[in-house]
């Protein structure tokens, strides 16, 4: 991945990626509404990513994604699964943990994702795992609930 992105170009690479594989095919609209901005924004973008070789744009028409900028996506998104599947393993609510990923996606040094990467795999898909893990997983869910309980109990008697 040796073209420069911003933080916005790579989010707007990764809606194109996440749309496609659910619709096989993205239109303006389509990423406007993922990305969260009005189409002409979508447009403007289209036509940069376009000028670097990662996106067929043409006016009117659907957005895909080159060689290499399906190349950059994947790896976006790959990225951006890893930090989902890590927050929800520690137990953080879905709606912050889609915010959280997206922000650590961005943030991070490559080391850091890559061991971020091994941990989420290794705990959720290595076959030689420790059988432990999957209670340990258990037991952290059950240890978290029952501290949400408590603080639950406490901010109520605190009224």
């Amino acid at each position: 991945m040796d073209v420069e992105l911003t933080e916005r170009a790579e989010d707007y690479l990764r809606a194109i990626y996440e749309i496609t594989a659910r619709k096989g095919y993205a239109r303006i609209r389509d990423i406007a509404r993922e990305v969260g901005v009005q189409p002409s924004s979508a447009v403007e973008m289209m036509r940069k990513l376009s000028s670097k070789g990662l996106v067929n744009y043409e006016k009117y028409g659907g957005v895909t994604l080159t060689e290499k900028g399906a190349e950059i996506a994947a790896a976006i998104s790959s990225r951006h699964e890893t930090f989902l599947k890590f927050l929800r393993i520690i137990q953080v609510p879905e709606e912050i943990a889609r915010r959280d990923a997206h922000i650590l996606e961005h943030q991070l040094d490559p080391k850091t994702i890559l061991q971020f990467s091994r941990f989420v795999e290794f705990i959720t898909n290595a076959p030689d795992r420790p059988r432990f893990i999957s209670r340990w997983m258990e037991l952290f869910k059950s240890y978290c609930e029952e501290e949400d309980r408590k603080l639950k109990s406490n901010n109520f008697r605190r009224r």
